[in-house]
């Protein structure tokens, strides 16, 4: 149920006729890992938040520095050295006080992801790098849960949902994680600051539509280049 603050607070959302209180109570039930708290995990996280979903795991190991700031737009200059994951949870906590905020103060590896993982039905991956990347989509098949997918670099971000209603997962697009030295990454070669925020922007909708059962963006490799506002669908 919700409550008369609750019912106030998300009554736009309630008044589409696809989602309605029963759509907002399952919004309220479900839980959510976001796997980084950086450039797309910021906002993923101040989204998922938002729209109030219920219980959201929140998973980093990192500290904030001067040059995420730029695009990290949960964090400001006081917030430098500081842990992620604790500055972006104390600042979500303020934003809704109905929904909870699980810290995850870890880097999720091999011998910890399943466990971490298994209490959470959605699993949302902002990480940047293919290690990582490649250790959540395989536990993520392990444990049958839906994975939405997002990365970026310089003007360009992609985007897809995997594991969700027997869809094909990020093994069936790149079979084999590549080597770290031929994978470009933005800490050397940057990233334009608003992509996170677009493509993030569309990791929350799509983690909705997982959680409210409408139709998302499955076996399908969505690309987006900001800079000249082009997008391409890889299907797979």
């Amino acid at each position: 149920m919700l409550s008369k603050e609750e019912f106030k607070r998300y009554q736009k959302q309630i008044m589409l006729d696809d989602i309605g209180i029963n759509g907002q109570i399952k919004l309220k039930q479900s839980k959510v890992a976001v796997i980084g708290a950086g450039g797309l995990g910021c906002p993923v996280l101040q989204y998922l938040t938002a729209v109030g979903v219920g219980t959201i795991g929140v998973i980093d190991f990192d500290t904030v520095e001067e040059s995420n700031l730029h695009r990290q737009v949960l964090y400001s200059s006081t917030d430098i050295g500081q842990l992620k994951v604790e500055v972006a949870v104390q600042k979500l906590s303020k934003q809704n006080s109905f929904v909870t905020h699980i810290v995850h103060k870890i880097l999720l590896n091999e011998e910890n992801a399943a466990s971490i993982l298994s209490q959470y039905d959605i699993v949302v991956d902002g990480c940047d790098n293919f290690a990582t990347r490649y250790i959540v989509n395989d536990c993520c098949v392990k444990l049958n849960k839906p994975l939405v997918y997002g990365s970026i670099l310089g003007y360009e971000g992609q985007l897809a949902v995997f594991n969700y209603k027997a869809s094909k997962n990020l093994r069936d697009i790149f079979p084999e994680e590549p080597n770290a030295e031929d994978v470009p990454n933005c800490s050397e070669n940057g990233v334009m600051g608003t992509v996170p925020g677009i493509i993030g922007s569309m990791m929350a909708q799509e983690t909705i539509q997982v959680i409210l059962e409408k139709p998302s963006l499955i076996n399908t490799l969505f690309i987006y280049s900001t800079d000249s506002n082009k997008q391409r669908r890889i299907s797979f």
